[in-house]
């Protein structure tokens, strides 16, 4: 199957690239631990992580599935960020992606849940 890799436009493109490279370097905590999971192939299908898409850096995309994975933290919660995460999903929903959320402690606390509803989400996917 082939897969059509979304970037941004040319202009965009470098600028979010830096960006992107400079997240893998400084994940979060809940990202890295999320990652172990994701990366070690664990769920048996390829993940990516700081990945361009359109205008945006999704913390975790498994590109053949069209499943992006954020990791929130407490910033998340403010009126203004929450507008501009609504327009990221909405964005990313006319993609083709399919988009879910979980907090910071839902992965640190509670990593068997976020995997199983990773799982889950993965197998109703396309």
């Amino acid at each position: 199957m082939e897969h059509k890799y979304m970037t941004s436009n040319r202009c965009e493109y470098p600028v979010l690239k830096e960006h992107a490279q400079h997240m893998r370097k400084e994940p979060t905590e809940a990202e890295s631990i999320l990652w172990q999971y994701l990366n070690s192939k664990h769920l048996g299908i390829k993940f990516r992580r700081q990945h361009i898409i359109d205008s945006y850096i999704v913390d975790f995309v498994c590109l053949s599935k069209k499943l992006v994975i954020e990791v929130d933290g407490k910033y998340h919660d403010k009126t203004e960020q929450k507008a501009l995460d609504e327009q990221r999903h909405h964005r990313l929903r006319e993609l083709g992606f399919t988009i879910i959320r979980f907090t910071n402690e839902q992965v640190m606390c509670d990593i068997e849940n976020t995997i199983l509803s990773i799982k889950n989400h993965l197998q109703n996917a396309n």
